[in-house]
């Protein structure tokens, strides 16, 4: 059963027959919705929650590590972009640092040499995420630094085009930054019947 269900989810995929909403990704045939969220605090302040799009090569990507015959990445990294394009379906790790003007400077970015692990907590329920563990880089910049959305990729190289882009999101406003601040960053995927 889990091969067929697999099969169907990628041939569904293939075809494009899903629908985008605004709580996620629904696959109709198999009552399924897709979402996840990014959630973000600056210098140990509040919580944010920002809704994601899981991007087609994430879901294929997490259809053949649970279902099919594809091995696990070696780890999951999250990235910090810069630019105002909304991700679409169609990202990839291969054009994600371009697309999304990913910030990859050490210097006007963050002082982390790659992009940092997101390493969540085995789960029980439909979701699993890092809020256990949240990944924390420190800003560094001469003036002020503008991050305006976040990925989950397979790749811990900033700036890298191989691996597998799983998810990006937008956040409704820039966050701002001043030298030195603490930005944690978290993210949760959740898989629901519908």
């Amino acid at each position: 059963m889990e091969r067929k269900l697999q099969q169907a989810i990628a041939g569904d995929l293939g075809r494009e027959n899903f629908d985008y909403t605004a709580n996620g990704i629904y696959l109709p045939r198999q009552g399924i919705l897709v979402s996840g969220e990014y959630f973000d605090r600056i210098n140990g302040g509040e919580w944010q929650h920002t809704c994601n799009l899981v991007v087609n090569e994430g879901l294929a990507h997490l259809l053949n590590v649970a279902m099919g015959s594809k091995a696990k990445a070696a780890g999951y990294y999250l990235a910090l972009f810069s630019g105002a394009t909304a991700p679409a379906a169609n990202w990839t790790a291969a054009n994600f640092a371009a697309v999304s003007s990913e910030i990859v400077s050490l210097t006007e970015g963050y002082t982390n040499a790659t992009r940092p692990q997101w390493t969540p907590t085995d789960t029980t329920t439909n979701q699993i995420d890092n809020f256990a563990a949240t990944a924390t880089v420190t800003i560094a910049t001469s003036s002020q630094l503008n991050v305006t959305g976040a990925a989950l990729l397979t790749n811990n190289v900033r700036g890298g085009t191989s691996g597998t882009l799983i998810s990006a999101s937008k956040y409704s406003a820039a966050r701002t930054f001043q030298d030195g601040d603490v930005y944690d960053i978290g993210y949760r995927l959740s898989f629901t019947a519908a």
